[in-house]
């Protein structure tokens, strides 16, 4: 499948169909009144999917947590309980672990062909494929981005992955290597072992896609935990996996907290490797943790704060609905966000005003509905933080051109925001929010963005908008970030690899970077006694 370009499926015009008012600082600094969409004061759409597995999976058997606890999951658009699931802790961690070690020593797993992996692998992916609807509706109910986003865009992504890893699964090979002297040298790729894996709430099926596909087609066995908000489609999957004919003791899933059963995972001395997607501060914690634990190797997917550089040239209406698209996707719930919108002077007035035109245009609501291109935040936390954030953008005297307040009194809806005259210093320039709110800055040349681009202590990813090759050429080789996208954004695909420069993180996900996460390299050296050749 080629790459999947998210903004031409998902990012699209809708027409105000019930309105509520925003109250928004005009560029003159008075307060002047628009309309923008909300649905989220409707009566909220039922899924009609169940909620099955709320269980650890633990060797192949969905069981409860050795204390017995449970925490609810909820819907972020009511704040209101959907289930009850497992709460594992240290315990929960250490049966896991067990379970997978005695799969990795003594079960099939590892020592099945490669080809035998692979079928096991594309069956899910069938499987996966045959219950998108269900899965979709989990992820929207449990997270509360848009079901068709879940459904047309990300459910298709996490199908390809694990066809793709499948595909991989007997290509993994070692080298001959020519050595000076009577020796024969080769190297063997072999699986790393019990791969501990903890994954993040906004994209829990593709993360548990990214982590789990080549984990397995390396012939590793994995404990995953799991982000405490999103725990229901995860099980659902392992379930999947089970049906596929995936051994006993593969895959075990621990939902749970970060402060228990996240940190026991990291700091086992039974798990040999850890990859982690999640924020920069949690993540210098978990590499803390391995470190002072069995040294396990550690991959990290971290925060960003993302330039997207608009520059004189460019198609001004185009660059507006893709920066608007690089932002507010998933409710701005997005590692790689553009979260720092640089745009040439020349056209910044011109864009700064079909911007705020766009973002008024949004249509916000309940995920279930037909039509909605954002939903909620995550939960009452997160949405918070970003309206600590908005109010510290107006604070700052950057200019709120529009949005900035909740929607509807019930569940974690956020207006879409736009900030305007914002400056470098300004904390809405330079921490990550994880929300709707767009900061616009304005640059005069080529050098100077590219430095301003550049002073951040992340560098996840960035997007350049001009129609000059010279132009694009000069600023993504200069750019410090893992992936730039050229006049795209958000272009995802299998093969494509993925990470961040700097406290983005270290390690890439996805492609065949990933494979070398959960394989070891072995030398074998042995003499040869009166070889025809060397």
């Amino acid at each position: 499948m080629a790459a999947r370009r998210l903004s031409s499926l998902l990012s699209r015009s809708f027409s105000a169909s019930s309105p509520s008012l925003i109250r928004s600082q005009g560029r003159n600094g008075k307060i002047a009144r628009r309309f923008g969409t909300s649905a989220a004061a409707e009566e909220i759409i039922n899924p009609s999917v169940q909620v099955s597995y709320t269980q650890l999976l633990i060797n192949g058997n969905f069981v409860d947590s050795a204390s017995g606890k449970t925490f609810p999951t909820l819907d972020p658009r009511t704040g209101e309980v959907i289930a009850h699931v497992a709460e594992g802790d240290a315990e929960d961690i250490n049966r896991a672990v067990k379970s997978a070690r005695k799969a990795f020593d003594e079960g099939p797993w590892p020592k099945m062909t490669a080809y035998e992996r692979s079928r096991i692998m594309l069956k899910f992916a069938d499987l996966l494929e045959k219950h998108t609807e269900e899965l979709a509706a989990l992820e929207t109910w449990d997270n509360g981005k848009p079901y068709s986003q879940a459904k047309t865009a990300e459910l298709p992504m996490v199908v390809r992955l694990f066809r793709y890893y499948a595909g991989w699964a007997d290509k993994i090979h070692g080298l001959t290597v020519p050595a000076d002297g009577n020796y024969h040298v080769q190297t063997l790729h072999e699986p790393i072992g019990v791969a501990g894996q903890i994954i993040p709430w906004n994209f829990p099926l593709l993360m548990f896609a990214w982590k789990v596909g080549p984990a397995l087609a390396c012939g590793n066995t994995i404990v995953l935990k799991t982000a405490e908000q999103t725990p229901l489609t995860a099980f659902y999957a392992g379930k999947l996996l089970l049906e596929a004919g995936l051994p006993p003791g593969v895959l075990n899933i621990v939902s749970g907290f970060g402060q228990t059963a996240g940190a026991a995972l990291a700091s086992h001395m039974d798990v040999d490797k850890l990859a982690f997607t999640g924020s920069t501060d949690t993540g210098k914690v978990i590499l803390g943790l391995a470190a002072n634990s069995n040294l396990k190797s550690v991959t990290l997917e971290l925060g960003g704060k993302s330039p997207f550089i608009v520059f004189e040239d460019a198609d001004v209406d185009k660059a507006v609905e893709l920066a608007h698209f690089a932002l507010f996707f998933n409710q701005g719930q997005c590692c790689c966000a553009g979260s720092r919108t640089y745009v040439h002077e020349k056209v910044y007035d011109e864009f700064v005003e079909k911007s705020k035109a766009r973002a008024l245009k949004r249509v916000v609501g309940d995920p279930f509905k037909h039509g909605i291109e954002q939903g909620p935040q995550i939960d009452l936390k997160q949405f918070e933080k970003v309206m600590r954030y908005i109010r510290s953008g107006v604070e700052s005297n950057a200019t709120l051109e529009c949005g900035g307040d909740q929607i509807g009194n019930k569940g974690y809806f956020i207006q879409p925001t736009v900030f305007s005259n914002v400056k470098d210093d300004m904390l809405i320039a330079q921490d990550e929010i994880f929300g709707p709110v767009q900061s616009i800055l304005k640059f005069s040349d080529v050098d100077e963005v590219i430095k301003r681009a550049n002073q951040t202590r992340y560098g996840l990813a960035a997007g350049v908008f001009t129609k000059n090759i010279d132009t694009a050429n000069r600023v993504t080789r200069a750019l410090k970030a893992g992936t730039v996208w050229v006049n795209c954004f958000d272009v995802f695909d299998a093969a494509i690899p993925f990470g961040g420069y700097k406290m983005s993180g270290n390690g890439r996900e996805k492609g065949i970077y990933s494979l070398n996460n959960y394989l070891q390299v072995k030398a074998v050296v042995t003499p040869l006694h009166n070889p025809a050749w060397i």
